[in-house]
């Protein structure tokens, strides 16, 4: 056994929470077997922290992990070729049996492994769900805190939809252009999903997490160079670049959380900033109806612009939520426009969008809370808005958020 602070099996930890997906991609792509390539992996993972602390930790750790985990897929279709699909398993992996020794010309196949998960035979409601874990590396019990699901529900779902990759033999490829339509907003909607597991961790104290947001974003820019003609694709890009630029603003010297309202615009980063300018003015460009990813990414623009105004434009946001709502009415986008509506017309016209949302579906809603808490408290509705903040401090998950929200219902009515 190695400990935690034993080189090799920080090198293991680091490889698996940076590598994982890729990995798995290049192994699943040769097989087709999504959960085998998983169990190889593991199996590979696994041998690496029982050897490399006595032989030494390779020049390539992620070349000595694909063929060790290629060496087990051998070996177990080696041991169940009495199966006829153990064959075809062992033809593909024979085909590229050269260890993999140069990590330059290692190849990269996510962007295959995402739209093979996008696929219209795998349940329209798995798609994101399984990009998350299988090119993302997020478990079972974090998907299904995500999706309201429970992790063993979640994990009997994403076992079904990888025996059926296997069973349908799904090509892993980038779709045809005709064919890109029908798993693009999926592949699109898991990205944002990964980025936004890893945006959670505002104070920047999970490296797993800040991954998270780089992989996000390395694979947004890998969809715009592969179909720079959707510009709904470059919406997406330019709006986690937008967010990320305001990541160290997020919080104080002491760890406090700013809301973005009350962020210092001298801390956002304002190269970032202006590339995604550049790639949103180009999907302008293309001139078709924004969609939904392009309209947020709009909103997060008029933001960034108090970085050089000094002044928040509201009533373009409010427009901007309108509209996304009319596209894309999701709850985020109406709470959001809830909050945006009530600067421009006041905390009243604000609480009556909230009040008119489904009052179960917002339940364990944080963002509604913390909202609804803030409008009542302009009101002046001093024990309503001390229930909301009640109920958005139990549902907020990050220590800085609690404390915000209990400091702000504790102290004087926000303005």
């Amino acid at each position: 056994m190695t400990s935690a602070e034993d080189p090799a099996h920080r090198t293991v930890e680091s490889v698996a929470r940076a590598s994982y997906g890729k990995l798995v991609a290049f192994l699943s792509s040769r097989t087709r077997d999504v959960a085998s390539a998983e169990d190889a992996l593991s199996d590979a993972l696994i041998a690496a922290l029982t050897a490399w602390p006595h032989t030494g930790i390779p020049r390539n750790p992620q070349g000595w992990l694909i063929a060790t985990a290629r060496n087990r897929l051998i070996d177990r279709a080696r041991h169940d070729q009495v199966h006829a699909q153990s064959i075809p398993t062992l033809e593909l992996i024979a085909q590229d049996a050269d260890p993999v020794e140069d990590e330059r010309v290692f190849p990269d196949e996510r962007l295959k492994l995402l739209f093979v998960c996008a696929h219209p035979a795998i349940d329209a409601d798995m798609h994101t769900p399984l990009m998350l874990q299988t090119v993302l590396g997020l478990d079972a019990a974090e998907i299904g805190r995500a999706f309201l699901v429970s992790p063993q529900a979640m994990s009997q779902r994403l076992v079904r939809a990888k025996t059926k990759i296997r069973r349908t033999a799904i090509a892993f490829e980038v779709p045809e252009a005709q064919h890109l339509p029908e798993r693009m907003d999926a592949v699109m909607n898991a990205i944002y999903a990964a980025y936004g597991s890893g945006w959670e961790d505002a104070g920047g104290v999970d490296a797993r997490a800040n991954g998270l947001t780089e992989e996000a974003i390395w694979l947004a820019r890998l969809l715009c160079d592969r179909m720079h003609d959707e510009p709904e694709v470059k919406g997406l890009l330019a709006l986690m670049l937008h967010c990320e630029a305001r990541r160290t603003a997020r919080r104080d010297a002491d760890g406090r959380f700013i809301p973005l309202s009350e962020q210092d615009p001298g801390r956002w980063n304002l190269a970032m900033i202006d590339e995604a300018e550049r790639i949103l003015s180009k999907a302008a460009e293309q001139r078709r109806e924004p969609g939904r990813f392009q309209l947020e990414a709009a909103i997060q623009s008029v933001h960034a612009e108090r970085a050089r105004s000094g002044i928040t434009q509201w009533p373009a946001i409010a427009l901007f939520y309108d509209r996304l709502v009319e596209l894309s009415p999701t709850l985020g986008a109406r709470v959001a426009c809830a909050a945006a509506r009530a600067e421009v017309e006041g905390a009243a016209t604000g609480l009556s969008l909230l009040d008119a949302i489904d009052h179960d579906a917002v339940a364990a809603y944080q963002p509604y809370w913390a909202v609804r808490a803030h409008l009542l408290q302009q009101l002046r509705h001093d024990d309503a808005a001390a229930a909301a903040f009640d109920r958005a401090i139990g549902l907020s998950e990050d220590p800085a958020v609690r404390r915000f929200l209990i400091e702000r219902r504790n102290g004087p009515p926000a303005r």
